[in-house]
Parts: C-alpha cells; structure tokens; sequence
C-alpha cells in the first residue's frame, strides 16, 4: 500500500528543497567541472539531521521512514544527482551496514559521527572481478592473533578519497564460497589502505568514485561487522535499501531533466509561439511525466514495504530497473 504524503513528509521536503536551492543549484557546475566534493554541504546536511534519516535519535538519527528518506534523495537530485549518490552510499549502504549487523560498541562507537556529519562512510563490495557476481570476491582477510590482516582492491566505491570510514568485504574462509566472504569496518587513516585510481567519470563528478588498496590491512579483531561469514548475505540485505535509493536518485534525476525540458519549451519560440504549444512537443512532455509518476511509484512501494519490514529484493530491484532505465531515456 502506498499513501500519500503526510505533512511532516510535505515539510521534510519543503526544507531539503530549499537548501537544494540556496546552498546547491548556485554551484552545481563548478562541482561538475573541477570534480570537486562540496565537503562544506555535507556538514550541513548533518547539521540538518540529513545524515542520519533513517537511524534512531540514540544515534543522533532523526527516526524519519524509508519512504522520507527516498523522497529526500529525489529532491537533491533533481538538483544535483552527485550530491544525492555520496548521500545515498553514506546512508543506506556504508552507515546502514554498521547499524543493521554492528555490535552495540560498534554502533556506540560509528553512529554518531556519521549521522552527524563529523565522519562520511563509504562501502566496499565491487572489485574486478566481482560485480555482479559478487561472490568472486578476491580480497582476503587472514586473523592473525587479536587483529585482521586485510589485502586485496576494491573497485568504483563512492565517497572513498572523502569518507573517514568504510564497510569492507573480504573472503575469511575461500573453502566455503559466498558464504566465507565477511564484513570489516576500516578506518581510512589505517596506513594499509589507500586510495587508487579516481575514476573520470562522464557525469556525477561532484561525487568521487576510486579503487581502494588494502596492503597489509591490519585491523582489530572487533572490526569484525556482523559475524564470520555473513558479509555475502548482509551485503545483499543492504543493497536491498541501496537499490531503493538509486531508483529514487534515478526518479530525481529524471525530474530535473524534465523540468528543465519543461521551462526550455515555454522559453523557445518558434512560428510566432512557445513550442509547448506544438503537439509533437506535447507528447513528448507528457511521456516523460508519466514515466516520471511511474518510477516514483514503484520507488515508494519499495520503500513502504521496507518500512513494514518486509523483504524487498523483488520490489526494489524492480524500482531501481524502470527508473533508472526511464532516467536514461528522459
């Protein structure tokens, strides 16, 4: 079931819409072109409770559903998508994974500087030769007395040159498959871990995608996130709410194509009127609204059903597969 809007949600809106606004849309080029991280709208963000929507107050959360914090992604986006993806990753990938199968010291320790802005988390599972097939993970982990020896790469992991933290997969027991495969929690002031390539990405360029490098990682033994094993299932757990993110980024980024379709067409001039007023036009705006309403649709019924606490694989990959395929097309 999905129902409408509620007026906490309509205000939540109305505020992140207006910062999208002031502290956002005036800069989004300069971003884009310098592939410059707009650091200072971050600490903002956490400021303003954005950094830890979906998260209890104990933590510094402000409690806010899925389905509020899917609306928020799509209002930053529909200004400027790379704000929205270092938001996206923080939250429901990298911070989620610390709360959803953290130990109440882990928790105790992480949540409030990331819901605060003080600290930014990236996530880490993709790697050359795991992608989609993620349980070919490379990286290892070997426990070595009271800590973890981590080596290998991880590759394309948003915030990873600006986060302080991240979420790691590494393989603890290559003998069980996917099931040998577990999850670290990593400072990035660790001396094993660097950054490596940045990636020169077409677009989103205000948001950093590079390699990490783990060369004799050590960790404490208590950076063990979640128990032995479970990284490959957690990891799925959490993409589930990751994918619901990038449909609503996807149905943001569509929005803002549109309008600005929408504004050009009322603007030009062609035969003695706006070219809104030709039907060709016409139906071209109709369809990308439709299309628009649509994946926003799907993107919140993902989200109410993750509220209820229902298992979601279906309905957000279902979400992240029409809108993000609509925004391409829009």
């Amino acid at each position: 079931m999905i129902t409408a809007a509620t007026a906490e949600q309509q205000a939540i809106v109305q505020t992140i819409r207006d910062f999208a606004e002031t502290e956002i849309r005036p800069h989004v080029m300069v971003w884009d072109e310098a592939q410059e991280f707009p650091r200072d709208v971050f600490q903002k963000l956490g400021e303003l409770g954005f950094l830890g929507m979906i998260f209890p107050e104990k933590y510094g959360g402000a409690e806010l559903t899925y389905g509020d914090y899917a609306a928020v992604i799509e209002e930053i986006s529909s200004v400027d998508p790379s704000v929205a993806l270092a938001l996206a990753a923080h939250t429901s990938l990298g911070s989620n994974h610390i709360y959803q199968f953290g130990t109440d010291a882990q928790r105790q320790k992480y949540m409030p500087r990331l819901t605060s802005g003080q600290w930014l988390a990236a996530w880490g599972l993709t790697e050359a030769e795991a992608g989609s097939d993620s349980g070919g993970t490379k990286t290892t982990a070997v426990r070595d007395g009271d800590a973890w020896v981590l080596n290998g790469s991880k590759n394309f992991i948003t915030n990873a040159s600006v986060g302080q933290v991240a979420v790691l997969m590494a393989v603890t027991d290559r003998s069980a498959g996917r099931h040998g495969i577990s999850s670290f929690i990593v400072e990035m002031d660790n001396p094993g871990i660097r950054v490596g390539k940045k990636e020169n990405k077409l677009g989103m360029r205000a948001s950093d995608t590079c390699t990490l490098v783990m060369e004799d990682c050590r960790v404490p033994a208590g950076s063990l996130l979640g128990a032995e094993g479970d990284g490959w299932v957690n990891s799925m757990k959490i993409l589930d709410g990751g994918r619901i993110s990038i449909a609503a980024l996807s149905v943001g980024l569509a929005r803002g194509a549109y309008e600005a379709a929408l504004r050009y067409s009322k603007e030009r001039r062609q035969f003695g009127r706006p070219i809104c007023e030709f039907e060709a036009i016409q139906f071209y705006l109709a369809e990308m609204a439709t299309d628009i309403d649509a994946a926003r649709l799907l993107t919140q019924r993902a989200a109410a059903a993750k509220d209820r606490g229902e298992v979601v694989t279906r309905l957000s990959a279902q979400a992240k597969l029409f809108a993000s395929d609509r925004a391409v097309r829009i």
